[in-house]
């Protein structure tokens, strides 16, 4: 990993500098049904050039083969064996929990059943079926009777594992609750928390690994605290893409776990090398003539006249703004410098 406190430097494009690109979906790759701008066309070029493609995903609502087929639809070519999703994280965590063969009640979708299979595994819907654990992720249809029936299972004293716990999910027709609102219903109902295994937690990071067997990875998100965060805690480099969750806003105050590797608008960032950010003899840093700096509690703007865009303006407040972060405790005031950046 790089020094969290400035975005780093890569003098070649990041489909060259890495072997894999584990990608998150919702919000990267694609918003619902439609596959997001520039997505399609990048991806296709950093294949081209040798980069293998991963999709790695906290949704656990379909099987591997079926998000596959809607990435071929939307010309992105892709093989059940290039998903990875955290149902088969949850359900490797519960087959080490539980006997072979055992019953396991599944709060969720098909891709939990399908994870679950794979591990010689029974899913079943009701208590009175004798499970031996509950697995819970996401799905649309989970309404309240399933939650209820995963309350009455988990206040048994079974053990309980959640696919992830992100509270949102984008969507086609914008944000939407995710799995963690889900999980909420059943923690308030029984007190219990359970074991989390997609990101940002190891467990999906581990599985990630066995599956595609990358040497050198780099995680491609659009969320900090669980696609920046996991590949921090997985002690891999990341690439942030403002296409789904994330905001520049909450990336200048974010803590050391959430500081990305890398940033870029979209896709099109897996293609370019990403330049330096230098500590300027001032103080102040500098990104391809984008000039930043804090002054009286606030991030400044000091000299956007070179060559550089307005990313490379934001990893200069970035520089800025996570120095005097560590340093303070506190984050500054960015909003004023995002704006003239147009952000």
């Amino acid at each position: 990993m790089t020094d969290t406190q400035a975005p780093a430097r890569s003098d070649r494009p990041l489909m060259a500098a890495y072997d894999t690109a584990l990608l998150d979906l919702d919000g990267v790759v694609y918003a619902g049904a439609d596959a997001i701008e520039h997505a399609v066309d990048s991806l296709a070029t950093a294949r081209a050039e040798g980069m293998r493609l991963a999709y790695v995903t906290n949704n656990a609502s379909r099987p591997p083969r079926v998000v596959a087929e809607h990435l071929t639809e939307l010309g992105i070519p892709a093989e059940s064996e290039d998903v990875i999703n955290s149902a088969q994280a949850a359900a490797r965590l519960i087959a080490e929990k539980v006997p072979a063969g055992a019953k396991v009640l599944v709060v969720g979708g098909a891709g939990l059943v399908e994870a679950l299979a794979e591990h010689g595994l029974v899913a079943v819907r009701s208590l009175a079926d004798g499970p031996a654990a509950v697995v819970q992720g996401f799905d649309q249809s989970v309404g309240w009777a399933e939650l209820a029936e995963a309350s009455y299972a988990v206040a048994s004293g079974l053990p309980w594992v959640a696919s992830n716990t992100d509270l949102s999910i984008p969507t086609a027709r914008g944000v939407a609750p995710g799995n963690g609102t889900l999980v909420a219903a059943v923690r308030a109902a029984t007190g219990a928390e359970p074991e989390v295994a997609g990101k940002p937690l190891p467990p999906m990071h581990r599985e990630t690994v066995l599956r595609t067997g990358a040497k050198r990875p780099l995680v491609v998100g659009d969320r900090l605290d669980t696609d920046i965060e996991g590949a921090y805690n997985g002690g891999v480099d990341s690439l942030l893409v403002f296409t789904g969750v994330a905001t520049p806003a909450e990336l200048l105050a974010a803590p050391a776990k959430h500081r990305p590797s890398y940033l870029a608008a979209d896709l099109r960032g897996l293609l370019e090398a990403h330049p330096a950010v230098e500590r300027l003899s001032d103080g102040a840093f500098g990104c391809r003539g984008q000039r930043a700096e804090v002054v009286d509690g606030e991030l400044r703007l000091t000299g956007p006249d070179g060559e550089g865009d307005r990313y490379d303006g934001l990893r200069a407040l970035c520089a800025a703004a996570w120095t005097a972060l560590d340093r303070d405790g506190r984050p500054v005031d960015g909003r004023k410098a995002l704006a003239e950046l147009g952000f």
